[in-house]
């Protein structure tokens, strides 16, 4: 947790910083702000399986050291960065360390979680990650406004370093690391659905981060710190305070619900144009979002076997990079074309496409992890 919170607090401090210096130091439009927040998703969606498997046969601690040390140095990088060919290179380099750093925490997690207790581990670890995103763009966004571009990018890079030091220390955490096990597919069957489900939700995510920053601007704010921290301190707390409800309520239901909320804030946002319908969207998008991950990670998880944890988490994490890199290009090119607001609604429309699947087609459900290759079990009472 430690070492995720490092990691993700360089991205904090970065998200709300980097739309506002593409579309002023380097003079580039929203659809380069679309482009270069989210092209680091194509090198991310690449290794992201391959990352899954590397872990399931080596160990847990190479790919989480690998990425947190490539990371610190992509950050690093932006202190040279003179034009948006150069921003969208380190994007791409940042990606490869995502697909190997998030992977393994994230699988590191649920290794050490009890089967009937995985939407809970997942939305307690999460919470290093929220934890830094609130702090992130506060800090970020205060540096930025008094000492500039550069100080950001050191503070960035700072704590991308704390958290490699501390991802250098992380053991194996596999439950049963044999050598001669089958390694589990690149694209792996378990993860396919409930990952493109979350994939339309996170259209939302494409949306609300990249253009949050510029949209608070047009609605006269001074920046977009306060919504962004909003955002976060729900999230925070649904995954705190709520960190059981996956593996109470059923994450079947937990997942509808979510995927209720993500719409229905993209919705507020793009048809409430001001400070206070911002704010609203923000918090109601936040809720969302913090259930729609463990809900549908627990389902996929679950249904494999622990020796391909690796490999689900590397494809279920994939539609993330894929789904926000279209979407943050996707939406950049409809910002420029319509304005902010239409791209909050071009959003709520693909959220409402994983909505309808959840409810037309939804995932079968496992109370446990399957004992070997995924197989659908029956729903479990009141699923």
């Amino acid at each position: 947790m430690l070492a995720n919170f490092g990691y993700f607090l360089s991205l904090g401090v970065m998200n709300v910083a980097l739309p506002r210096f593409i579309e002023g130091p380097l003079g580039s439009t929203d659809v380069g702000v679309g482009i270069g927040v989210g092209s680091f998703t194509v090198t991310a969606l690449l290794l992201r399986p391959f990352s899954g498997r590397f872990g399931d046969r080596r160990g847990r601690q190479w790919p989480i050291a690998i990425g947190a040390i490539i990371h610190t140095g992509a950050v690093a990088g932006m202190l040279v960065a003179t034009s948006l060919p150069h921003v969208v290179t380190l994007r791409l380099v940042t990606g490869v360390a995502e697909a190997l750093f998030f992977v393994g925490v994230s699988t590191a997690a649920q290794d050490m979680a009890p089967d009937h207790r995985r939407g809970e581990a997942a939305s307690l670890f999460s919470l290093s990650l929220f934890v830094a995103l609130a702090i992130g763009p506060v800090a970020g966004e205060t540096v930025l406004d008094r000492f500039g571009y550069d100080a950001v990018w050191g503070l960035a890079a700072g704590a991308a370093a704390f958290g490699a030091i501390l991802a250098c220390t992380i053991p194996d955490t596999r439950v049963d690391p044999d050598a001669n096990t089958k390694p589990g597919p690149l694209v792996h069957p378990a993860s396919l659905r409930p990952g493109f489900i979350l994939g339309c939700a996170i259209w939302g995510l494409a949306a609300f981060g990249p253009f949050v920053p510029l949209y608070a601007l047009e609605l006269g704010m001074s920046g977009a710190r306060y919504v962004l921290l909003a955002n976060a301190i729900t999230i925070l707390i649904v995954r705190s305070v709520g960190a059981r409800i996956p593996d109470r309520l059923g994450a079947l239901r937990t997942a509808r619900f979510a995927l209720v909320c993500n719409p229905m804030g993209l919705a507020v946002m793009g048809l409430w144009a001001s400070v206070p319908g911002l704010f609203v969207g923000a918090v109601v998008l936040a809720i969302g979002q913090a259930l729609a991950f463990p809900a549908l990670m627990t389902i996929a998880v679950n249904n494999a076997p622990a020796s391909e944890r690796g490999s689900v988490m590397g494809t279920f994490t994939a539609f993330f990079d894929l789904s926000f890199g279209a979407g943050a290009i996707a939406l950049g090119a409809v910002a420029h074309a319509v304005g902010y607001n239409g791209a909050f609604l071009t959003a709520m429309c693909v959220a409402s496409i994983g909505l309808m699947i959840l409810v037309l087609a939804p995932p079968r459900v496992s109370l446990t992890t399957a004992p070997s290759r995924p197989v659908m079990a029956i729903e479990p009472p009141g699923e």
